[in-house]
């Protein structure tokens, strides 16, 4: 490649996800709290969830899905340069779930940190990383989502407790060949106004767990879900149709759509507004629910895998989380 460094395209070299084994559905949880199969699905379009074993942290779901992507983009992972894992239940305050990554990877030569933007922290670790191998500061990088959700809901809140899955997704970043697909155009957002809708508001410095408060389940996802679904759709609508005009993209050009995987509700109205033709709009939710970080990029990969794209095709990613936060991407695969 020629030209300076700041011209560098990148492409999303090969994608892997990881699911505990352990499944847990709507009639499951309805021997728990009082809810129902029907009650669930209907409001939500979930069926079933993974939850991970005792014992198996964030990390380590992170390492395995982060091994496939490296096995499909033909990567040792000695070779990884920059490690990114986005997450909101780390295995460890600190230090970063990232660090544990590198560890069990054996990727001793890579750079490592997490970032905290809920169920938008993957997609903004692709942005972040597409700008620091564009201009030439890495060849290479491994997002990863991940998500020990099980160990953060209140199992006594059925307004909360249906929805929420573990899992892992991870993608290969690195420089294009020329004849290759890549990132087209990346766009994320935030509002600090509405922390209050969605939060996990005890296990912090604002709110330590004490001996006092441990039974209030504050170190639990806590979330006004009515306007919750009134900005998420608005902002993943927005997001998407910037990265679409950014990469001069039309609705008809694209052959996928991968949204965040919480609520079919929100999929459905995005695909409304988005004029996107029906069929094209890629849904696993009411498998997993909704693992957060890891939710779009556990699609990316089952999309990929099981032929919702080929290569050369247009896919647009959108998302949403607590923040709130969003982004989107677009990418020529």
């Amino acid at each position: 490649m020629s030209g300076s460094a700041t011209n560098y395209q990148v492409c999303v070299a090969g994608t892997g996800s990881y699911l505990p084994e352990k499944i847990v559905t709507n009639e499951d949880l309805a021997k728990r709290v009082d809810t129902s199969d029907e009650w669930i699905f209907s409001r939500t379009g979930i069926r079933e969830r993974r939850v991970a074993a005792e014992g198996e942290h964030t990390s380590h779901m992170a390492s395995a899905a982060a091994r496939k992507a490296l096995e499909q983009a033909g990567l040792d992972a000695s070779e990884v340069q920059l490690i990114i894992v986005a997450t909101i239940t780390p295995d460890t305050l600190t230090p970063a779930t990232a660090c544990y990554v590198q560890q069990q990877l054996g990727a001793k030569a890579a750079v490592a940190f997490d970032i905290s933007a809920a169920c938008s922290g993957f997609l903004y670790a692709m942005k972040i990383c597409k700008r620091m191998i564009s201009d030439g500061a890495f060849e290479n990088a491994l997002i990863i989502g991940a998500e020990k959700l099980s160990a953060f809901v209140n199992w006594e809140d059925r307004a909360t407790c249906v929805l929420f899955g573990d899992g892992a997704g991870a993608a290969v970043l690195r420089r294009a060949n020329p004849d290759e697909g890549s990132i087209l155009a990346t766009e994320m957002g935030t509002d600090g106004n509405l922390t209050h809708l969605l939060n996990i508001p005890g296990g912090g410095s604002a709110c330590p767990i004490t001996e006092s408060n441990v039974g209030n389940h504050l170190a639990t996802l806590a979330m006004q879900g009515k306007e919750v679904f009134k900005h998420a759709v608005n902002r993943m609508k927005e997001a998407a149709e910037c990265v679409i005009k950014r990469a001069e993209l039309q609705p008809e050009d694209i052959t996928c759509v991968i949204p965040h995987q919480a609520n079919l509700r929100i999929i459905d109205a995005i695909a409304d507004r988005l004029s996107v033709p029906e069929g094209r709009v890629f849904v696993n939710l009411d498998k997993y629910g909704n693992t957060s970080a890891a939710a779009v990029a556990i699609a990316l990969d089952e999309a990929s895998r099981t032929g919702a794209f080929k290569r050369g095709d247009n896919i647009v990613l959108v998302v949403f989380g607590a923040g709130l936060t969003w982004a989107a991407a677009a990418i020529r695969w």
